[in-house]
């Protein structure tokens, strides 16, 4: 799809990957909408900064976890926007939830955060895309959809899980829908994060480095113009995935 003069609702893109994508996709012509649950100053420079790029922009406020809300969102973008012609879930949440354990909060926040709302937006806007007979969608992963992660169970199985979302996505929207998936490695270091952590992990790519939100936004784009892959996944993690096997075998 050539997303020029395109509609593009990228949800949790008021900063970091999601900011960049949607100022990537505004680059390339398309007109975004910024999404934000507590951010809305970030949300608006965000949308500032796609207007400079000569895109129409605007800000839409709900939590994504909610279908009523998600539900309203979409139909107000198509009033005031218009009907949207690429999705990119990028809403995802961090939180430790080790096993065993007696609070059930983040394992149902994060299932809730990382599938659901992927679900209610593509569920949301593929009437209009299967109508009109084009339509991209992207799902935002990480490698611990094929890896367990200690101390993240919700996440790394809510990983999981959006990765099948994405394939059944391909499967049930095709042909008129294309539903891929991308997963960044280490492009963001958590607040936590100590520098000999940060030297760890780039030393764990093949790269030996840590890449950019502008990185995986270029990715997103990518497949939003490649015409020919759907129901698939790129990572953009440096390497990641083999950097273990860089200094023996076995």
């Amino acid at each position: 799809m050539n997303p020029d003069g395109k509609i593009a609702f990228v949800t949790a893109s008021a900063r970091r990957i999601g900011k960049a994508t949607s100022l990537a996709l505004a680059a390339a012509g398309a007109n975004v909408v910024i999404n934000y649950r507590t951010s809305a100053d970030e949300a608006e420079a965000t949308a500032a900064e796609a207007r400079a790029l000569g895109a129409k922009a605007m800000t839409v406020q709900l939590d994504v976890a909610d279908y009523r809300s998600v539900g309203a969102a979409i139909t107000k973008i198509n009033n005031e926007f218009g009907p949207i012609d690429i999705l990119v879930n990028n809403a995802s949440l961090f939180k430790q939830a080790p096993l065993p354990t007696t609070d059930f909060t983040i394992w149902h926040n994060s299932i809730d955060v990382i599938v659901h709302t992927p679900f209610y937006c593509a569920n949301a806007v593929a009437p209009h895309m299967l109508t009109k007979g084009e339509g991209v969608i992207i799902n935002i992963v990480d490698l611990s959809a094929w890896e367990a992660w200690p101390g993240y169970a919700a996440h790394s199985v809510a990983k999981a899980a959006l990765l099948a979302l994405t394939r059944q996505l391909a499967l049930e929207l095709a042909p008129a829908v294309r539903v891929n998936a991308v997963a960044p490695g280490p492009v963001l270091p958590p607040l936590h994060f100590t520098d000999e952590m940060i030297d760890r992990t780039a030393d764990k790519t093949l790269l030996g480095r840590w890449g950019t939100p502008e990185d995986v936004a270029e990715t997103v784009l990518f497949l939003v113009k490649s015409n020919y892959i759907t129901g698939e996944f790129i990572t953009v993690d440096g390497g990641e995935r083999h950097g273990h096997r860089k200094y023996e075998a076995g």
